[in-house]
């Protein structure tokens, strides 16, 4: 599991493009958030545009955001490569700009020690952990916001600055893992 000031883990992944993507691609950006998410959580849809608006208001600062489904696909398949093209095919009509990857073996979940969709990985320019945990404290209204945590951690990391809540419990729904007998 990452701790604050762990290093980015190195990941290659299939995106809803059909192509691998890795980490390197995006070692130019001052500040990279990894979200681990899902199409059947509530919770993770409830964010999509939250983190749409997060993107493009940050965007001209060199933020980049992926999103990472980890969900187990047998269980839920419209959490499976195909289920995520259709979703990003509706997340387009929203003007999604950021990658969307499938952790098919959930190893990469495994190597942050992400739990639940949505959950949020900031890694600051030298790629250290800064920041992990909620997007906000209200899921179920953005009017209702009182802590935007990831948006003031993304401001402080973007200007070099220590996070004054590096961790924030998520407040997501539980990734749904393999069972062992799949495995």
């Amino acid at each position: 599991m990452l701790q604050i000031g762990d290093k980015l883990p190195g990941f290659n992944l299939m995106g809803y493009d059909d192509k691998l993507h890795s980490h390197f691609e995006f070692a130019d950006k001052y500040a990279l958030a990894v979200v681990f998410t899902s199409n059947t959580s509530p919770v993770s849809q409830a964010y999509s545009q939250r983190l749409i608006d997060l993107f493009e208001k940050y965007e001209d600062d060199n933020l980049a955001i992926i999103g990472i489904n980890s969900n187990d696909s047998d269980q839920a398949p419209e959490d499976s490569l195909e289920g995520i093209k259709r979703a990003t095919y509706h997340f387009k009509l929203h003007e999604l700009h950021f990658m969307y990857l499938k952790d098919d073996d959930q190893k990469v979940a495994k190597q942050f020690g992400a739990s639940a969709n949505p959950e949020v990985f900031l890694f600051n320019s030298k790629r250290e952990l800064v920041y992990r945990g909620a997007i906000d404290d209200n899921w179920e209204s953005a009017s209702g916001v009182t802590q935007a945590y990831l948006e003031d951690a993304i401001e402080e990391a973007l200007d070099g600055m220590e996070i004054d809540f590096p961790e924030v419990p998520t407040n997501g729904t539980p990734i749904i893992w393999k069972s062992q007998l799949s495995q």
